[in-house]
């Protein structure tokens, strides 16, 4: 997939977090210029309403891209800061920087937890992505009735309902998923 192709990939409707990774190239030489224009832009777009957070990947060497990563609170705070005259103005003053774009993902939801570091391939299938958090929730959904639920339930429902979610987003998040979609990478990815 090119670096076109994946700036205008579909994004998929819902109004769900909006992560935004960027590859881009650095010419040897130029590394610290980019690292002082990357770490403007990012602190510029983390000043927008609905902004969550960035990060700054430093390349690995070699050919190897750096990264640049928004997280947006929605679609509409990712469209603002993409058609800011702020974005703009930092992208009119990057000439001699020696640094090109080779890659542009919007990730929303659980695409996020599929997408390999530092790989700007595309996330599986939905219905494979399914398939991998029921594999990962079933258990925990199973063991929390076996071991948890019965100790919640002396608490009012809000209570134990609130526990048990957090308990089992913590599970999936940390435990499950991870484990889940290392062992199924070759399958979610063919």
């Amino acid at each position: 997939m090119t670096a076109a192709s994946l700036e205008h990939a579909t994004v998929p409707a819902d109004t769900g977090e909006v992560t935004l990774l960027i590859a881009r190239r650095v010419e040897p030489g130029h590394e610290a210029l980019f690292e002082l224009w990357a770490k403007g832009i990012l602190e510029t777009a983390a000043a927008f309403p609905g902004h969550l957070g960035y990060g700054l990947f430093r390349s690995s060497g070699g050919d190897a891209p750096w990264f640049l990563v928004h997280r947006f609170q929605n679609r509409e705070a990712c469209r603002t800061w993409q058609e800011s005259p702020e974005r703009a103005a930092w992208f009119a003053d990057c000439e001699g920087h020696h640094h090109t774009e080779i890659a542009r993902r919007q990730l929303t939801g659980m695409e996020t937890w599929f997408a390999k570091p530092g790989s700007t391939r595309p996330a599986p299938p939905r219905w494979k992505m399914a398939v991998s958090a029921t594999l990962a929730i079933y258990p925990i959904s199973v063991l929390g009735s076996l071991f948890l639920m019965p100790r919640l339930a002396p608490l009012p429902l809000l209570l134990s309902s609130a526990i048990a979610a957090c308990v089992f987003n913590t599970l999936m998040t940390y435990l499950a998923m991870p484990a889940v979609s290392r062992l199924l990478r070759g399958w979610l990815t063919s």
